[in-house]
């Protein structure tokens, strides 16, 4: 299995919030549902402030809290990708998943009464097309494909201040931060 994951530079971005309504745009999300969330997080104050904004979806855990959290194996890891998807036929929407991730990626459906979350945009990538929150970031700041290759084009970071430690889950995420 190839595992796929996530860079994120926090460098470039510039907090646009054009990925989360791309993916808000693509997945038809309404009001307060959202697949993808950019924090901006103020440090400092005159007369050296500085702000970071960094883009989070679901990281596709080697350790998925939200997987061991289901009580009905509806959320899972995709052998062939690694990429965590929601089965909506086991879906029982109890939340539970939403409690046990640290980085908030379970969405609940008020309509369906079920989970939902980022699924890397897998009708996307069956065509060979890139996430939509990647080919929409306007700084570029936003890569996807086998996290292998990421961390050894990137590094492993995958902390930063404001977010749960990678630590807990083990996140397929890269994060390229500001010098400052």
């Amino acid at each position: 299995m190839t595992q796929l994951g996530f860079y994120i530079n926090v460098a470039e971005c510039v907090g646009c919030k054009t990925c989360t309504i791309a993916c808000k745009d693509k997945n038809d999300l309404e009001v307060g549902r959202n697949f993808r969330r950019v924090y901006d997080f103020v440090e400092g104050s005159f007369p050296k402030p500085s702000i970071c904004h960094v883009s989070i979806s679901c990281n596709h855990c080697d350790q998925p809290a939200c997987v061991q959290g289901c009580p009905t194996g509806a959320m899972h890891k995709r052998t062939e990708d690694g990429v965590v998807v929601v089965d909506q036929d086991k879906c029982a929407g109890c939340k539970y998943c939403v409690w046990n991730c640290p980085y908030g990626a379970p969405q609940y459906n008020k309509e369906t009464g079920k989970m939902t979350k980022c699924d890397t945009c897998l009708d996307l990538r069956e065509n060979r097309e890139e996430p939509v929150c990647v080919t929409s970031c306007i700084m570029r700041a936003i890569k996807f494909g086998p996290i292998d290759e990421l961390r050894k084009k990137y590094g492993k970071n995958a902390d930063i201040k404001g977010i749960p430690s990678s630590s807990i889950t083990k996140p397929n995420l890269v994060i390229g931060v500001k010098n400052n």
